[in-house]
């Protein structure tokens, strides 16, 4: 090397959700009514999530036969600085514990097709995709999906990482396990909180996805979310993301840790009472393909960044 070579350190990049245009929007995508097996009229749950201080929500019924294959049409609830999406959760046999599986599509035309008998999982997935839907694996924790389950839904956009009913019912809200396992095996998975409230219990506004849109409008916000551009939170901001070679700087609302998340257990952690702001070593992580961000406040609540890839 001459002795005058410098060599230089690529510049930090902006995380692609941050760089997007827009503005963060707050929304919930995964909510039930009377039209299946929720506690509230339609019009009540949507009247709910614009008082509580929401840019937009999705009702997304259970898409059966035994409802009636129900696709709610909300959009007379619209209103100025609120918004919704039409979608279900549908259904089809089988995972790999012989249960039907969730599936959440939002963004479904109101004349989609009702489920046929022979259609599995899989094809019913890739059927709502090719509908327009951007497409979730439903609280893969409340019903024990497998790795295979979760390859298998290869049509899926994101994956539940947190589902705020099944905690509050059942404890198994969680989704990193299968999230993370599927990140590691080379799937280009988005992360998502949601409800999924039925209102038999008090299981609203626990968790949402930030997304960053140029309008709230229905058509924005699904490009934004098929494209990643959101970050999931149960209460948390994430501020902003840089990535460089060797390190990932996150600022954040008062956090009591701060981690980047890589494959297996490689990982990097700030923990310090109310810290906005941590750089955290990157060397552990980069061979693994894959790093997110982990915000946890003081009373354990988390905010959840997309996956960021290493090329």
């Amino acid at each position: 090397m001459a002795e005058n070579q410098v060599i230089m350190e690529r510049p930090m990049q902006l995380d692609p959700v941050f760089a997007a245009p827009g503005r963060f929007l707050k929304g919930n995508i995964h909510t039930h009514s009377t039209l299946s097996d929720g506690k509230r009229a339609p019009e009540e749950v949507v009247e709910t999530y614009r008082r509580g201080g929401y840019d937009f929500m999705a009702l997304t019924d259970h898409f059966m036969a035994r409802y009636n294959f129900p696709i709610a049409d909300t959009r007379r609830f619209r209103a100025p600085g609120f918004t919704t999406l039409l979608g279900a959760e549908v259904h089809a046999p089988a995972t790999s514990l012989g249960e039907i599986w969730h599936i959440l599509a939002v963004g479904l035309p109101l004349d989609f097709a009702p489920t046929p008998p022979e259609e599995n999982g899989a094809a019913l997935a890739a059927r709502c995709a090719e509908a327009g839907a951007f497409v979730a694996i439903a609280h893969p924790g409340w019903y024990g999906l497998t790795a295979d389950d979760g390859h298998s839904i290869a049509a899926a956009h994101a994956v539940e990482i947190y589902n705020h009913t099944s905690q509050v019912r059942t404890d198994r809200g969680g989704g990193a396990f299968l999230a993370d396992r599927l990140l590691t095996d080379g799937r280009r998975v988005s992360l998502i909180a949601v409800d999924d409230a039925h209102f038999a219990c008090e299981d609203w506004f626990g968790g949402w996805v930030m997304v960053k849109a140029a309008e709230n409008e229905p058509e924005a916000l699904l490009a934004a979310l098929k494209a990643g551009h959101f970050y999931a939170s149960q209460g948390p901001r994430i501020e902003g993301i840089l990535w460089g070679e060797d390190r990932v700087e996150v600022e954040c609302s008062p956090a009591s840790s701060i981690m980047v998340l890589g494959r297996g257990s490689s990982a990097a952690q700030a923990v310090a009472p109310l810290q906005t702001r941590a750089v955290l070593p990157l060397e552990k992580l980069r061979d693994g393909g894959f790093a997110r961000i982990v915000v946890a406040d003081a009373s354990g609540k988390r905010a959840w960044s997309n996956p960021y890839f290493f090329e």
